[in-house]
C-alpha cells in the first residue's frame, strides 16, 4: 500500500469515526411531532396533499429512465449498485406518495426505507468508481442492511415512546460528507465528476426547500417547499444517471 493511499484511507476512516461519535454524543433525537404538518395540504381531484403526493412522479420517471439506460446498455460500467439505486428511486416514488396521502409515523417508515436503499447504493457506486470496484460492490449489501436497520431502529424506538433518529441521521448525511472527499482525493473511472457535484448541490437545495416549506408556499402560493424538495431531489437523481459515460462517448475518446 502506497503512503498516499494509506493517508487517504486513514483520513476518510477518521472522518467517519468522528462523525459517528459526534452524532452519538448527543442524546436521542426524537421525531418532531410537527414533521407531518406540511404547508400544502390541499385536496385536488380527491387526492389529499395533492402536490406532495403527485410530485413523487418525478422519482418514478427518473428511476425508470435510469433502468431503461441500464438494460439498453447505454452506460459504461453500471453494475449492481446502479441497478439497486434505480430500483430504490422507483420505490421512493411509491413510498413517499403513500406517506403523503396520510402522513403518520407508520407511513413514514415506507418513505424512509427506500431512501436508505438509494443513499447506500449511490455511496457504493462512488466508492466503486473512485476507490475500488470490488470493495464498492462488497460494500453495497452491508450498507443497505445498515440503512434498513437505522429506519427499523427509529420506528421501534418511536413505538416505545423514545424515538431516536441518530442512526438514520448518520445513514442519510455521512455519505454526503464522504462523497465530496472521494471526489477530491480520487480520480474517476466512469462517473463524470461534474455531475456528482451537481447531485450534491441540488440535493442541498432540496433540503433547504424542505426546511422552508411554509415560507416558500406562502411566497409562491401554488407549490410548497416540500413539493419543490421532491422535484429538486429527482433532479439530483437525474444527475447521477447522467454521470455515467455512455459507450458511444467513450468510443469517441
Amino acid at each position: 500500500m502506497s503512503v498516499i493511499r494509506f493517508w487517504r484511507e486513514s483520513l476518510i476512516g477518521l472522518v467517519c469515526v468522528v462523525a459517528v461519535l459526534a452524532v452519538f454524543s448527543f442524546p436521542a433525537i426524537p421525531q418532531d411531532p410537527n414533521y407531518h404538518n406540511f404547508a400544502d395540504n390541499r385536496m385536488l381531484f380527491g387526492i389529499p396533499n395533492f402536490w406532495d403526493v403527485v410530485s413523487n412522479a418525478a422519482f418514478l420517471v427518473v428511476g425508470c429512465f435510469g433502468l431503461l439506460k441500464f438494460f439498453r446498455g447505454k452506460i459504461l460500467g453500471a453494475g449492481l449498485p446502479y441497478l439497486v439505486f434505480c430500483l430504490g428511486i422507483i420505490l421512493v416514488a411509491a413510498g413517499s406518495a403513500y406517506y403523503h396521502l396520510d402522513p403518520t409515523p407508520q407511513s413514514l417508515v415506507w418513505d424512509r426505507l427506500p431512501m436508505t436503499l438509494a443513499f447506500m447504493a449511490i455511496f457504493s457506486m462512488v466508492v466503486s468508481d473512485r476507490v475500488s470496484e470490488p470493495f464498492g460492490a462488497r460494500l453495497l449489501w452491508p450498507s443497505v442492511l445498515v440503512g434498513v436497520a437505522s429506519v427499523t431502529y427509529w420506528y421501534w424506538t418511536e413505538v416505545q415512546g423514545r424515538g431516536d433518529l441518530r442512526p438514520y441521521v448518520i445513514v442519510q448525511f455521512l455519505p454526503m460528507l464522504i462523497i465530496p472527499m472521494l471526489l477530491v482525493l480520487y480520480s474517476s473511472k466512469r462517473m463524470q465528476t461534474v455531475f456528482i457535484w451537481a447531485t450534491l448541490f441540488t440535493y442541498g437545495l432540496a433540503k433547504v426547500a424542505e426546511y422552508y416549506d411554509p415560507a416558500i408556499f406562502e411566497w409562491l402560493g401554488f407549490w410548497s417547499g416540500h413539493t419543490i424538495k421532491h422535484l429538486l431531489s429527482a433532479l439530483a437523481v437525474l444527475w447521477v444517471v447522467l454521470s455515467f459515460r455512455s459507450e458511444k462517448s467513450t468510443q469517441k475518446l
